[in-house]
């Protein structure tokens, strides 16, 4: 009786444990299906969705014409479904021949089992398309968008170009990346349980939103101009590199800028044939670089505009003040020698200027002193970055001011021991011709959006930072460079230029290279146009006025007529000129 009692007691005990285990698998189930519905709902969906991003278009970049420099060319993506193959043999050779790949790379990825595997991407739309036509299971085309390039190597250190993400790499590609890029959209496909994709089932679709377009102040025809002038003088002179920059000075829009040899956009990872490929980065670095404002150099002899300026400012000196040069000067224990061994002789500040003679300018340095010079260095935007909107720039190498002695400051009047950049000097200059006003050099003016709002571009402009009467001072100084001083080989009957020539030896001194440069600005009383020319270790003739000054005239003999719509009266050569 004892051991009945108890048997059924050990049988409640499990009847009661299985019941309680029944109630909270019950609970749990109850729970799941009301209280976590929704939840699980959206896992199960996820499991069934497939999500597929469409490229947004990148906006376009103009010229100030409105000429298209920088578009979009439709390419396709294609990927397999590991799922969804059902020839894989069929795919693998369509895909090999007609993508021109190596089949055991395509049977690689073909047989990987993944969700969605890229076979290829930026393939030419045509081959998508006769992909397209096989109709094969498994395997997707998505159109898609790069980055193209009609003119191939114009301006192509201030375009840039975007990489395989679409995103903006070097110039105004990356300087403007968050307008130009646009916002993905997306596709939304069901699957069944074995991931093959559910046909006649809707898509959710969200349409990609284009990128806003860049219209900036670059001329295509006047850049095209240009870019074959440099190129023709660097290949005459052998030189390293030619750099040309045309600007209003009057506002800061560039023109024109390039930075001979350029590359082509469409291919910007080819390094040139002398290109050293052991160190591939530094080369293709090496080749993306825009020297007009990515290195900095020793100025020169146009430097002097500076000088002057900041000496006639200040009345250190006066356009009648008298001095002498024998050939040299003795500051200190250096002795410092003019470009002319023999002297310039007796001679006016303003002989002086044309002449291009470094003793006239050492002495006006020393007479305007050190705090002065620096005073106008900084007031026309020499201490600091030029505000350029280009990745990059370089700052200027200055001395400190407590370190300038007599010698430092003799060498620094006629542009030598320290270094700028050359967007900085034509920013400099531009302040001393357009009236006093520091100007911001820029190429973009302004942003439009797919729904046609418009994003128009300001930049910073300080009033007066030289006195407009020394500014026309300077402009009729500088004239006469061009009419009667240094400067001829860039003087043009019918027009009225200004301009000042250099000669800068590079480091170390004694090394034998030089960088030839001119800065030429027209019309010279009303400035419209400044532009400044650098010839980089020409071969043979290097002086700026036999080498530099000629290529400013030709451009200008060139862009004038076209930039301001004023033919000359006539037309002739003119003249010699060193420095």
């Amino acid at each position: 009786m004892h051991i009945k009692i108890y048997h059924r007691r050990k049988m409640l005990i499990v009847a009661a444990f299985i019941v309680g285990i029944g109630l909270v698998l019950m609970g749990r189930l109850a729970y799941l299906m009301i209280f976590r519905s929704a939840y699980y709902q959206s896992q199960a969906d996820a499991l069934h969705e497939r999500e597929r991003s469409i490229k947004a278009a990148r906006g376009l970049i103009y010229d100030r014409n409105q000429r298209v420099l920088a578009d979009n060319k439709s390419v396709c993506t294609i990927s397999v479904i590991h799922n969804q193959i059902k020839e894989p043999e069929k795919i693998i050779r369509v895909l090999s021949e007609v993508l021109s790949l190596d089949e055991a790379k395509v049977r690689a990825r073909v047989e990987k089992v993944s969700s969605i595997e890229r076979i290829k991407a930026n393939v030419d739309k045509a081959l998508g398309d006769k992909i397209r036509e096989y109709k094969l299971d498994g395997v997707m085309v998505d159109e898609d968008y790069t980055r193209y390039y009609p003119y191939k190597t114009l301006a192509s250190k201030v375009l840039g170009f975007t990489g395989g993400d679409n995103q903006g790499i070097i110039g105004l590609e990356v300087q403007y990346d968050a307008y130009l890029q646009g916002i993905e959209g997306t596709i939304l496909t069901t699957t069944d349980a074995r991931g093959i994709e559910v046909e006649n089932t809707s898509e959710g679709r969200v349409e990609p939103i284009p990128g806003s377009d860049l219209y900036i102040s670059l001329d295509y025809t006047i850049q095209s101009y240009v870019q074959q002038v440099a190129k023709r003088i660097m290949e005459q002179k052998e030189a390293k590199s030619v750099s040309v920059i045309l600007m209003n000075p009057k506002n800061g829009e560039i023109l024109a800028m390039t930075n001979e040899p350029e590359f082509n956009l469409n291919a910007p990872y080819l390094l040139p044939e002398n290109a050293e490929t052991d160190a591939i980065q530094d080369a293709l670095n090496q080749m993306w670089r825009n020297g007009c404002l990515n290195d900095t150099y020793e100025p020169g002899s146009t430097f002097k505009i500076i000088t002057s300026t900041a000496a006639l400012e200040s009345h250190a000196v006066s356009q009648n003040d008298r001095f002498y040069c024998p050939g040299y000067k003795i500051v200190d224990d250096r002795r410092i020698r003019c470009h002319k061994i023999s002297g310039h002789g007796s001679e006016s500040f303003v002989e002086g200027l044309m002449n291009s003679c470094n003793p006239v300018f050492i002495e006006t340095g020393l007479r305007t002193g050190v705090q002065v010079m620096y005073q106008y260095f900084d007031r026309l935007g020499l201490m600091e970055k030029s505000g350029i909107d280009l990745p990059g720039e370089a700052s200027s190498i200055m001395h400190q001011i407590d370190n300038v002695g007599d010698v430092e400051l003799a060498t620094i009047s006629f542009g030598q021991s320290f270094q700028i950049t050359p967007i900085q000097m034509l920013r400099a200059v531009s302040a001393v011709i357009n009236g006093g006003k520091l100007i911001t050099p820029h190429f973009g003016v302004r942003i439009v959006d797919a729904k046609g709002n418009m994003i128009r571009l300001h930049y910073n402009e300080e009033a007066h930072v030289i006195g407009s009467e020394v500014c026309d001072t300077m402009k009729a100084l500088l004239e006469k460079v061009i009419s009667e001083g240094t400067g001829k080989k860039c003087f043009i009957e019918g027009y009225r230029i200004g301009g000042k020539t250099a000669t800068s030896q590079k480091l170390p001194r004694g090394s034998g290279k030089y960088i030839a440069s001119f800065i030429g600005f027209a019309p010279a009383d009303n400035p419209e146009i400044i532009g400044i020319v650098l010839i980089d270790e020409p071969t043979g003739a290097y002086y700026g006025g036999t080498v530099a000054a000629p290529v400013m005239r030709e451009i200008f003999e060139n862009v004038l007529p076209y930039y301001l719509g004023q033919w000359p009266d006539i037309e002739s050569d003119s003249g010699d000129g060193n420095e």
